[in-house]
C-alpha cells in the first residue's frame, strides 16, 4: 500500500484518492479537539465549512462550536480548544463545528472513499487501524488558510513512520519523505521544535500554550473518529 502526503487542502485535487483513506490533520487544534470530544463521550460531530452554516444550525437549536483565527466566534459558546470538550455535560451530545482550517480540509475531502481524523492524541490507535484496513493512505494537512504549516506536517511524518513499520506500506511521495525527515528532526521535543512556527506563536499570543502542549501529547486518546455520511462518529470495534 502507498502513503501520500498533501501539505494543503489547495493541493488536494492533485492526488489520486481512489480506494484511499484520507487522514485529515489539524493538530492545533481542530482534529485534536475532535479526538478529545469522542474520548470524553461526545456522540456525533457535524463539521461545516462556514460560520453562516454554523449559525444556521445554532438557530435550529444545535450545540455549535465555531472558531476563526484561534478565537471563539462571537455568539458561540465553544471553539476548538480540546479543553472545551473535556466536559461531562457534552456526553452523548451532537456538536456542530466550524474552524479556520480543519473543517475546510474535511469539506475538500468529502467525496473520499473514507475520512478519518488524526492527531498525536490517537496516533497509535489510528496507525493500527490503518494497517488493518490495508488501503492506500493520504495524509491531508489542513495547514493554515491553504498554506503549509509545520505541526500538521510533523504529524504526517510521525504517522507515516508508524504505519511503514508494518512493512505493508511504502511511499514514492516526496512530500511524505520530507514529512518523515522533519519528524526525525523534531521528535525529541516537538514543542521546542515548533518554537518559531506561526501557529504556536499565534496561540501563545492568545495565552493558549496549554492547548499546544496537550495537542502534542501522544496516545492520550484511543478514539478513532471517522466520517459517516455528513457526520463524524467514533469508530466502533468489530466484534469477533
Amino acid at each position: 500500500m502507498q502513503i501520500q502526503t498533501c501539505f494543503s487542502p489547495s493541493q488536494y485535487h492533485l492526488f489520486n484518492t481512489e480506494n484511499t483513506i484520507v487522514v485529515v490533520i489539524d493538530i492545533l487544534r481542530a482534529t485534536s479537539a475532535i479526538c478529545t470530544g469522542f474520548e470524553y463521550g461526545v456522540s456525533k460531530i457535524i463539521p461545516v465549512a462556514t460560520v453562516d452554516e454554523a449559525k444556521e444550525y445554532k438557530s435550529k437549536g444545535y450545540l455549535v462550536a465555531a472558531e476563526r483565527d484561534g478565537k471563539i466566534v462571537e455568539g458561540f459558546n465553544l471553539g476548538n480548544s480540546p479543553f472545551d470538550y473535556m466536559n461531562k455535560d457534552l456526553k452523548n451530545k451532537t456538536i456542530v463545528i466550524s474552524t479556520t482550517n480543519g473543517t475546510q480540509a474535511i469539506h475538500v475531502a468529502r467525496e473520499a472513499y473514507k475520512i478519518v481524523i488524526g492527531s498525536f492524541l490517537n496516533i497509535t490507535a489510528l496507525a493500527n487501524y490503518l494497517v488493518s484496513e490495508n488501503k492506500n493512505v493520504l495524509m491531508l494537512c489542513a495547514g493554515w488558510k491553504n498554506k503549509f504549516n509545520l505541526e500538521d506536517t510533523l504529524f504526517a511524518g510521525a504517522l507515516s513512520q508508524k504505519i511503514m513499520q508494518s512493512k505493508s506500506f511504502t511511499t514514492e511521495c516526496d512530500s511524505t519523505f520530507a514529512a518523515m525527515h522533519l519528524y526525525d528532526l523534531a521528535k525529541e521535543d516537538l514543542f521546542a521544535f515548533l518554537e518559531k512556527s506561526s501557529h504556536r506563536n499565534r496561540l501563545k499570543n492568545l495565552n493558549l500554550e496549554k492547548d499546544i502542549n496537550y495537542c502534542l501529547t501522544p496516545d492520550s486518546c484511543s478514539a478513532i473518529p471517522v466520517m459517516v455520511n455528513n457526520s463524524i462518529v467514533k469508530l466502533q470495534p468489530v466484534l469477533s
